[in-house]
């Protein structure tokens, strides 16, 4: 894993980290398991926005297992738990409830970075940078209970305005290939409308790049939300690029960007922890997104959900967030109804290893992503062409194990082209002799007589 420096500020962290997103539904022993996953593949920071207490304590229980020292926390003030949700305050009796909750329920002492949580309009900053918020920021390093302080926010200009301000050392800012095309807005919705892509690729816009610039010039140190910009990068047919992005693409194009220290992931399971931790060892070619990048977006993100619960809270207590995922998601009927699969079928195909596991919900249901939909119609199409399950399943598993066993894959699959013609081959001349005899039975209708000479 590739460690850096968080700025001016000194602390060590892994150059990929985990957001809190994916610890989100599961149970303490879930969350336990994504932990000493993490920590095995050197994933030593996380990033905790959320005020769910039940989260907290399971994030806070599982890092318990290691020492203080071998783990960094990134945690936000300015987020509180109302009515079970999860809802922005500025009010500072709030703000200071809920970071002392954040505290108690991790069972921590402090937190490295305290993290004034989402801030997208200059006019609110001037308001922080003045008012309660700061000052009670300023107390909590004094007291020992954070080390620096930080902003999250999806603005260049806001980034720009809290870096000349000299007060903030950590900035939490969403960067991605796309979002670096597109100008400073205060408007967050602005990220997912159709015409603001509509436009030809000219570069990182200057106003981002002059972000990044002052950035490194003053120490401030940069920590990367939504890189995929909600997985919408790695679908070919929704990317303003007009093809796909692996995630390793998109996290090294992260972390090559000035300033930026390390990438939040919302990896949801364990296979997604050791994929995202990947990254720091994959080869060049892997990770090289140049060519992806000169394409024309034209693509539009319009009407899609990030899933970041920044429209909470719901005056009806829906988790909008989570609804829009899950409408998302495919649920194995829809899968089912989509390949002409039975339902058996696909628990078969993962059962024995033709598609990975698939992800599921805290209840257990299962919740097919594009991904995983691509498994199910790669299998579909393999027995289609007559490999047997075994051969399947040993592809599967070579593709998991990664690019070290493309040569195995291809052999594997040269076989089967080999067996296939073999097949066609049998195929013709049967159709050969089929056909002579549907011209003599032909014959034979118009003559009244069949011959065989």
């Amino acid at each position: 894993m590739e460690i850096r420096v968080l700025g001016r500020t000194g602390i060590r962290v892994s150059a990929v980290a985990m957001g809190c997103e994916g610890f989100e539904g599961k149970s303490g022993e879930e969350c336990s398991a994504m932990v000493r996953t993490a920590m095995a593949c050197g994933i030593r920071f996380f990033d905790m926005y959320t005020p769910n207490p039940t989260v907290r304590a399971n994030v806070g229980r599982a890092l318990a297992e290691y020492g203080r020292e071998q783990f960094v926390i990134q945690g936000h003030l300015c987020t509180d738990w109302r009515d079970g949700q999860y809802t922005r305050t500025r009010e500072i009796g709030a703000v200071r409830r809920s970071f002392e909750r954040l505290l108690s329920d991790m069972q921590l002492s402090f937190v490295e970075i305290g993290m004034i949580h989402y801030c997208d309009e200059t006019r609110e900053l001037e308001e922080i940078l003045a008012g309660d918020i700061l000052r009670y920021a300023k107390e909590l390093k004094e007291q020992g209970k954070i080390r620096c302080i930080g902003l999250s926010t999806h603005n260049p200009d806001v980034v720009l305005r809290a870096v000349k301000s000299g007060e903030i050392d950590v900035i939490m800012m969403s960067v991605n290939p796309a979002y670096d095309m597109l100008p400073p807005s205060e408007d967050v919705d602005i990220l997912f409308a159709g015409e603001t892509y509509d436009r030809v690729y000219a570069g990182i816009d200057p106003k981002r790049e002059e972000m990044y610039r002052q950035c490194e010039t003053a120490g401030v140190a940069l920590t990367v939300m939504k890189p995929f910009a909600g997985g919408l990068l790695l679908d070919g047919a929704q990317s303003p690029f007009g093809k796909a992005l692996t995630p390793a693409q998109c996290i090294r194009y992260c972390l090559d960007r000035p300033a930026v220290a390390a990438v939040m992931g919302g990896m949801k399971n364990e296979e997604e922890i050791r994929a995202a931790a990947a990254v720091c060892e994959a080869d060049a070619a892997a990770l090289d997104y140049s060519a992806v990048l000169a394409g024309a977006p034209r693509a539009a993100f319009d009407g899609h959900c990030m899933y970041c619960g920044h429209c909470a809270p719901c005056a009806v207590k829906i988790e909008i967030a989570k609804v829009n995922r899950y409408l998302d998601l495919g649920t194995i009927q829809q899968v089912s109804q989509k390949y002409g699969l039975t339902e058996d079928t696909l628990r078969y195909y993962e059962r024995v290893g033709m598609i990975p596991p698939v992800p599921r919900t805290g209840s257990g249901r299962r919740e097919y992503g594009e991904s995983d939909c691509q498994w199910v119609e790669l299998a579909k199409c393999m027995r289609a062409a007559g490999l047997p399950v075994q051969k399947i399943v040993e592809y599967a598993g070579l593709c998991r194990e990664g690019d070290h066993t493309l040569p195995q894959r291809l052999m594997l699959l040269k076989d089967q082209r080999e067996q296939l013609l073999d097949a066609r081959r049998q195929l013709d001349e049967t159709l050969k002799k089929l056909e002579v005899k549907i011209g003599r039975y032909e014959e034979a209708v118009q003559t009244g007589a069949l011959s065989w000479d």
